[in-house]
């Protein structure tokens, strides 16, 4: 069938609409509302005009996949990478890296617009990066026999695509990608390794790598490998492996450590500070712009207390200790609290828990205990509330209770820090709601020739 594309949305795709004039062949029973039905194609641009072929039917939508481009966008160039189409990592690398921007950018202030109703009356300030070699972490996943295989998994499926390069890595992590293989295909890399990460400092100078094994992985191959695989690279500076407990069980799977030598963490310099970042804690993946996020987040802030929520291995909470009298931050993951402990500054305090454990504990300890607090209250100084409220959740966003306890902390600014505009917008409908209002807006491209949409969102009251 021949359509046109509509728009970009968010995860990649472009919209189309079913043709009122479809023939009925491959329609279940032509019911009511198959034509002019949405279409969701990967790999197009706006105004491209495609012959393409459904793959999937659903009650209120349609997938569908490109046979080919009849009117190109102007904005559309040839990928480079090989991989491009069938590996699940990269969206955009068929669109000019500016055009990408201003998809995102878009998509961004659209979702805005239909969740959170938020009609911005500025600009969003785009924060561009290098658009290649830019990620310092990459994860593979690991096939070892038969044969060999590393790499990520293929579009849209859970199934390994092989992978010996990735111009989206920082070339050092190129270089443990392709020091990988030949050991695989020698035979070298043990039973039961099923994945391998390549996180590299500031400067790509020196590799932590992170092997998971399953629980057929016998400590002693897994360290002869380890070792072998070490020396070969010098500016590997540790090999960290860890093995699943409990894989059946969700609620009680762990990890425990089955080899580690060398160094079990890096250390990252930015401009304005140095961070211990532990094999299993986060940090943020784009080698270019930490110094421009850290900026965007803490710049002109200052004040008696900050509490820094999801505060990973410390990123913002270390720079926002020069301007505040105190610093509170919260972490749930223990490998990664442990590194925000060793970060802190002097006037830092550190709490592992989850955010809504912590904000539910100061909630209840306010005057009043549990329970939505009175508009007269929310407002009103006091020992513990804070100046500014940093928020970086995982994905999935703050979640109703976690948004609704922030904003009763009662803090002037809240600075949310969000990968996913979805669920940024529906988080800022509760902040809304209690009389926050957005200041600034900012795009911040963590992540070029991918979907995936990183901004932040100045609030004040």
């Amino acid at each position: 069938m021949l359509l046109t594309i509509e728009k970009l949305i968010y995860g990649g795709d472009g919209l189309a609409r079913l043709p009122a004039d479809l023939p009925t062949a491959g329609l279940r029973a032509n019911k009511t509302g198959e034509r002019g039905k949405a279409v969701f194609v990967p790999f197009v641009l706006a105004g491209e005009k495609i012959e393409a072929c459904l793959t999937e039917q659903k009650p209120g939508f349609a997938r569908a996949a490109v046979d080919a481009v009849i009117e190109p966008s102007p904005h559309r160039i040839q990928p480079s990478c090989p991989y491009f189409g069938r590996c699940g990592g990269c969206h955009y690398q068929h669109i000019r890296y500016e055009q990408q921007l201003e998809i995102k950018k878009e998509i961004l202030r659209e979702t805005l617009r239909r969740t959170a109703k938020l009609e911005l009356p500025f600009d969003i300030e785009v924060h561009s990066s290098p658009p290649w070699n830019y990620r310092n972490r990459s994860r593979l996943q690991v096939q070892v026999s038969p044969p060999f295989a590393a790499g990520y998994f293929k579009m849209a499926a859970h199934e390994l695509l092989p992978v010996e390069e990735c111009p989206i890595s920082s070339p050092l992590i190129n270089r443990g990608i392709a020091l990988l293989w030949p050991s695989g295909r020698e035979g070298k890399v043990p039973e039961g390794v099923r994945e391998i990460e390549f996180f590299a400092n500031a400067d790509d100078t020196q590799l932590l790598v992170e092997v998971g094994c399953a629980g057929v992985a016998r400590r002693s191959s897994v360290r002869e490998w380890a070792e072998e695989f070490r020396a070969a690279l010098p500016e590997i500076a540790g090999v960290v492996a860890f093995r699943e407990t409990n894989p059946g069980d969700r609620k009680a799977r762990a990890r425990e450590t089955l080899v580690a030598m060398g160094a079990a963490h890096l250390t990252y310099q930015t401009q304005r500070a140095a961070y211990r970042v532990s094999a299993g804690a986060f940090f943020q993946t784009n080698r270019h712009l930490t110094d421009e996020l850290v900026r965007i987040v803490t710049a002109g802030q200052s004040g008696q207390l900050a509490l820094d929520l999801y505060a990973g291995t410390g990123l913002f909470s270390t720079a926002l200790a020069g301007d505040f009298h105190h610093v509170v931050s919260v972490e749930s993951s223990q490998t990664s609290s442990a590194d925000l402990s060793y970060n802190r500054s002097s006037n830092g305090e550190v709490v592992q828990a989850t955010a809504e454990q912590y904000l539910a504990r100061a909630e209840n300890s306010r005057p009043g205990g549990k329970g939505a607090i009175p508009p007269h209250r929310v407002n009103t100084p006091g020992p513990n509330r804070p100046d500014l409220v940093v928020l970086d959740p995982p994905r999935s966003g703050l979640g109703e209770s976690v948004a609704r306890l922030s904003a009763a902390m009662g803090a002037p600014r809240i600075i949310y820090v969000s990968c996913d505009p979805a669920t940024l917008a529906r988080d800022l409908v509760s902040l809304l709601a209690v009389g926050y209002r957005v200041e600034q807006v900012h795009l911040v491209d963590l992540f070029p020739q991918t979907y995936h949409v990183e901004s932040v969102v100045h609030l004040v009251r």
